[in-house]
């Protein structure tokens, strides 16, 4: 079988002279001494030419690939990634699923880092703490997702801890989502005129259009057993993925171990990744279609957006045929509901502890906080198209929430986010959600959109416990599944329905919680959880050497002498930051007070 080729990495150690004195150029002592491996690797983000669906176009590429690399890694390993930025905007990437244990600063995303500017470069350094599974990291900002730079990142077991499956013969990781010939730039400029996203192009696979992808496929093997691991990576269509007369053994979602059911179809929403065991159990005949098809669309009008590999058996006697699988019955609105509840927990696993998975009795806790976060479609406020969360529109402020809360900046960010829809006209505003420290809290994401949406929380996983159509009530609680629901960090919700979950919130820092279906996003569903630890932590993570200097915190920011170097190069000298930033905030506080 081809395998993907190996990370780009420079050097991957477990303890070495080596590695402790490369570790001690580029990270503080206290981490290097920490005695969990290290794995550095060097990527170059840039735009590259490519024909996915036959017409030429720019694509956001890493190191010269599309998909990116994969991101090979173990449980709490530490992962260190320099970025440099070769494309013409600002850039950063986030680590979808990887929760960053008490460390937000690594998140990639505006409300906790500055962005890349173009032609700079910046180094990330977290710790894949306490966590297994399938994820993938993609660009956070300007709709850059649209045009690619994601990739996949897989968490695997250390030795200690027992898989409750047998090893597979390979690994393949698929990337389906939908895709625009259009530039990204053009479709968040289409996207902020108040134009709605049209019918895709064609859905990809690894980077490919309709039956060209089959290189990692070409090979396998009669009777062998593959792990695919398979993402949805579009901007806004949810896909239903089958395999032509082959099952999908589910066995892992987003770093949770499932019961292991056999599914014909899986219906994978924006932003959601998934591991099945696909045993090649045919004659080898013929090839077999690989499908991943739009799900909750008028199908008249989506004809053209399928995205189909082959899967080639070693053996095999000739080329697919037939018509292609087909989906579940579009105009059954239950089938994709029910199906998402039947994924549960496999609560006698281990995972990324020896402990098993349904030790953690969620159904036991008393909850601490109900939020109830209804969305809306697009509406204008205040002359512009926006989306909004419980009637507010997320406002991004120039300086990152996690810097303005370092550096006690006053007037960046208000703790009052609402828990509930309130009777008031829709407004922007950079309001979050005040998460209670090792608190429980209970999320029901109310959809009155026309169209599925995937919400994902950074920083956590979320036991999913309820879905239902119509309006949440404290009735629904009654129907909640308090025993093994799965832990997951991106759930959809079907339109004119609801789904609740429950987290507990252990990890302290900044953390956004999002609309994945990328247009929803970027018109300004989301809102971040503060979560902040009232006793002084350790363990949680200081603010980065390499710290990257915006908004009202910009004075900080030295001007960067030799591109490419700025991650080993220091901004300010610590105390004359804490200066610089008293006289900034007396400015600010000036400007507050006058207002």
């Amino acid at each position: 079988m081809h395998t993907p080729a190996p990370p780009n990495r420079r050097c991957c150690f477990t303890s070495s002279v080596c590695a402790l004195f490369l570790c001690l150029l580029l990270l503080p002592p206290r981490i290097c001494f920490a005695g969990d491996p290290y794995v550095f690797f060097d990527w170059t983000v840039s735009y590259l030419t490519a024909s996915p669906l036959g017409v030429k176009q720019q694509v956001i590429g890493i190191n010269g690939q599309f998909p990116g690399p994969i991101l090979n890694v173990t449980t709490n390993w530490n992962v260190v990634v320099n970025v440099k930025n070769h494309l013409d905007e600002p850039l950063l990437l986030t680590w979808n699923g990887i929760q960053q244990r008490k460390n937000s600063w690594q998140d990639g995303v505006l409300g906790t880092n500055c962005p890349i500017p173009a032609g700079w470069n910046w180094t990330y350094q977290f710790q894949v703490k306490d966590q297994i599974g399938s994820f993938f990291y993609f660009p956070s900002l300007s709709f850059q997702r649209a045009a690619g730079g994601y990739g996949g990142i897989i968490v695997n077991n250390r030795e200690v801890i027992a898989v409750p499956f047998g090893l597979p013969d390979g690994d393949i990781n698929l990337f389906v989502g939908d895709w625009y010939t259009k530039s990204h730039k053009d479709l968040r400029e289409d996207i902020e005129d108040g134009k709605n996203l049209q019918v895709p192009d064609g859905i990809l696979m690894n980077g490919f259009g309709p039956y060209r992808y089959d290189e990692a496929l070409d090979v396998l093997k009669t009777g062998k057993t593959y792990r695919f691991r398979v993402h949805n990576v579009g901007i806004s269509t949810s896909l239903n993925f089958r395999i032509q007369n082959h099952n999908l053994l589910l066995v892992e979602t987003e770093g949770s171990y499932t019961v292991q059911q056999n599914y014909t179809n899986m219906d994978i929403h924006v932003g959601q990744s998934y591991s099945f065991l696909v045993t090649m159990d045919q004659n080898a005949s013929s090839d077999y279609y690989i499908v991943a098809s739009p799900r909750d669309v008028n199908l008249s009008t989506w004809n053209k957006a399928s995205g189909v590999a082959i899967l080639h058996y070693s053996n095999s006697q000739g080329p697919a045929s037939g018509p292609l699988p087909d989906p579940p019955n579009a105009y059954d609105t239950f089938f994709s509901m029910n199906q998402a509840r039947s994924i549960r927990s496999n609560v006698s696993a281990g995972a990324a502890r020896p402990n098993p998975q349904g030790s953690f009795k969620y159904g036991e806790i008393t909850v601490t906080d109900v939020y109830v976060i209804t969305n809306r479609p697009a509406e204008m406020i205040d002359g512009k198209w926006l989306t909004t969360l419980n009637g507010i529109s997320y406002l991004q402020p120039s300086t990152p929430l996690k810097l303005a809360h370092e550096y006690s900046v006053p007037g960046v960010y208000k703790l009052d986010f609402p828990n509930k829809m309130m009777n008031r006209p829709s407004k922007m505003d950079t309001s979050l959600i005040n998460g209670t420290f090792k608190g429980f809290t209970e999320i029901i994401f109310q959809n009155n959109d026309t169209t599925v949406q995937s919400y994902h929380m950074d920083g956590y996983a979320f036991f999913v416990v309820g879905m239902d159509y119509g309006v949440w009530t404290e009735n629904s609680r009654g129907t909640y599944n308090k025993w093994d629901g799965v832990a997951r960090s991106t759930i959809q919700v079907f339109p004119g329905a609801w789904t609740a979950v429950l987290v507990y919130l252990d990890n302290a820092g900044i953390w956004n919680l999002r609309a994945q279906n990328l247009d929803s996003w970027y018109l300004g569903q989301e809102v971040y959880v503060s979560v902040v630890n009232p006793e002084v932590d350790k363990g949680e993570y200081g603010l980065p050497d390499n710290t990257i200097y915006c908004g009202l915190l910009s004075p900080l920011q030295k001007d960067q002498a030799q591109r490419y170097k700025f991650s080993a190069a220091s901004s300010v000298s610590r105390e004359s930051k804490r200066i610089l930033v008293a006289l900034i905030l007396v400015a600010v506080c000036g400007m507050v007070l006058s207002r």
